[in-house]
């Protein structure tokens, strides 16, 4: 994920949690995340980043 810089803490933690194949804590992190773009609680970067490290971070990667 060196191409994107991370500016968001639910995107760092989701990462995180994907890598300790911590499936609970992604999926709340997808949760809480959709919900804020979907009230426009946020501009979408959160969303964008979210997406690319959910393709780019192999789950369980780090153990």
């Amino acid at each position: 994920m060196s191409d994107l810089k991370i500016t968001h803490d639910s995107v760092r933690e989701y990462v995180d949690a994907k890598r300790r194949g911590d499936r609970t804590t992604t999926d709340r992190i997808v949760r809480e995340v959709s919900e804020r773009f979907n009230t426009r609680k946020t501009d979408g970067s959160e969303m964008a980043e979210l997406g690319y490290a959910s393709m780019h971070v192999q789950f369980g990667e780090g153990l």
